[in-house]
């Protein structure tokens, strides 16, 4: 299945438990594609056997082995570049990016502004491009990463830059997480209509075996309380978990991520 973001295709490839590797396939050349997060090797290789494509190039959104371990393998089968933030622990990158950078493959056809995102690792980066936003393990449908490095406001604002971008944009993230996550979302605002719609759709979707990605910004801002701290239903949900009042919507965030992170 390939997914038709603007004018990108897109090709999600599963991993591990739940995890998606999106394969971007060229603008300009057809059968060559890029991989985003690869953390296995064996089923990227398998989809491009499959359906005769070669794999021009690697982008990485954050450091965690399900996110690169693929990396070296698919390296020794052909020299390729590998492009990701600045940060150590992501040995096999061939080039760096950073902030407000554009990631440009001009034989490809492909262009993407570099977003800092920190808050689920610190050096974690999302690219943006052709109407299409790889977010890594920052933003899910729904939902958002956990904060293994950063601070709540670090999340906040994160989140926030990603949320101020055009709401047509597609969501592509790293995890196949959002049935779970409407799930607390409609703990926060049980009355959210578009929530509660946006389940149905998503429960039709899991049975039928098919991905519920992409979402997009317009949606998310609509039904995920990660991008809704600001929203006064939001911040009372959040205040009566805390006991408390709370007047920045960083504050919000922090109470939000602590309760999902309780969330069965």
């Amino acid at each position: 299945m390939s997914i038709h973001a603007l004018h990108l295709n897109v090709r999600p490839v599963r991993a591990f438990s739940d995890n998606y590797i999106w394969l971007i396939e060229s603008t300009t050349v057809p059968g060559e594609v890029v991989a985003v997060d690869p953390g296995e090797a064996e089923p990227v290789v398998a989809d491009l056997k499959r359906r005769n494509l070669h794999l021009a190039a690697i982008l990485l959104t954050h450091h965690h082995p399900d996110h690169i371990g693929g990396v070296p393998e698919l390296q020794r089968l052909e020299k390729i570049p590998v492009i990701g933030p600045d940060d150590p622990r992501i040995a096999h990158r061939t080039r760096t990016v950073k902030d407000l950078e554009r990631c440009e493959l001009p034989d490809l056809g492909l262009s993407f502004e570099i977003l800092q995102v920190p808050g689920h690792t610190v050096s974690h980066i999302a690219l943006w491009g052709h109407g299409a936003l790889f977010c890594g393990d920052t933003l899910f449908s729904a939902g958002c990463g956990r904060m293994f490095e950063g601070t709540p406001r670090q999340m906040n604002d994160s989140l926030n830059r990603l949320r101020d971008l055009p709401p047509e944009t597609h969501v592509f993230c790293g995890h196949e997480y959002t049935a779970a996550n409407l799930r607390f979302a409609l703990e926060v605002e049980p009355g959210n209509r578009a929530a509660l719609e946006y389940q149905e759709r998503v429960t039709r979707l899991r049975s039928q075996g098919e991905p519920t990605l992409p979402s997009t910004l317009g949606l998310e801002s609509l039904v995920n309380p990660f991008l809704r701290c600001d929203k006064p239903i939001v911040r009372a949900a959040a205040e009566k978990r805390a006991g408390k009042k709370l007047d920045q919507p960083a504050e919000v965030f922090g109470v939000l991520r602590a309760w999902k992170d309780q969330f069965r």
